[in-house]
């Protein structure tokens, strides 16, 4: 099992975000697993890029790319007035969200710029005009039905054979979470076409068959 080094982890560990720790190291180990087959490893959800820089460094390690998307202005449970708002990442100017610039300098400061291709843009449009097959997809969008169907649609059909599809925030009990990516993961078991490797707590990896 691959595992970050502690200076990639204390990057990890101080970048704005929601993961946890035990979640991280699930999604690097899989990532690292699916980087074998030399495809790009893509996510959906960038935030503020606590992902992106395990998902950057695996990249790095296995001379492929990090793809990741997002349109930058914030999910629904981040605008203000809900849960997961965070003033500090508003911009001034047009008053709404923009995740963007502090992605960026999480990025720098991590040292991993160059192993990352960051894609501003909804992630139904990105998926339609996304041409090639990829290793890795992992889905941590919007929470929506909408959004992650979406998001589902789009990009599972990317995956490669062999390859992985990682689905966040996946909570069988309602009183735990929203139901949406739970559903997305179920679909993709009755589809026949994944198999799940492993859980870590909310994080459920697949493989496609």
């Amino acid at each position: 099992m691959s595992e970050p080094t502690p200076e990639i982890l204390a990057a990890f560990e101080a970048a704005k975000g929601f993961m946890p720790v035990k979640e991280g190291l699930a999604l690097y180990a899989a990532a690292a697993e699916a980087a074998r087959l030399g495809l790009p490893l893509l996510e959906v959800g960038t935030y503020c890029g606590r992902s992106t820089i395990l998902l950057a460094d695996v990249a790095r390690a296995a001379g492929t790319v990090a793809v990741t998307v997002d349109h930058h202005r914030g999910s629904e449970e981040q605008q203000p007035g809900w849960e997961y708002h965070d003033p500090s990442v508003v911009d001034p100017e047009v008053g709404l969200m923009d995740t963007l610039p502090t992605f960026r300098r999480t990025l720098r400061k991590a040292g991993l710029e160059e192993h990352v291709i960051a894609v501003v843009g909804r992630s139904p449009q990105v998926a339609a005009v996304w041409g090639g097959q990829l290793g890795f997809v992992f889905i941590d969008g919007g929470h929506t039905d909408e959004h992650a169907t979406g998001d589902y649609e789009g990009w599972a059909p990317k995956v490669a054979p062999g390859g992985l599809l990682v689905i966040h925030d996946v909570f069988p009990n309602p009183e735990d979470g929203g139901q949406a990516p739970y559903r997305i993961y179920l679909r993709a078991l009755e589809s026949g076409d994944f198999e799940e490797v492993s859980v870590a707590d909310s994080l459920r990896v697949l493989r496609r068959r």
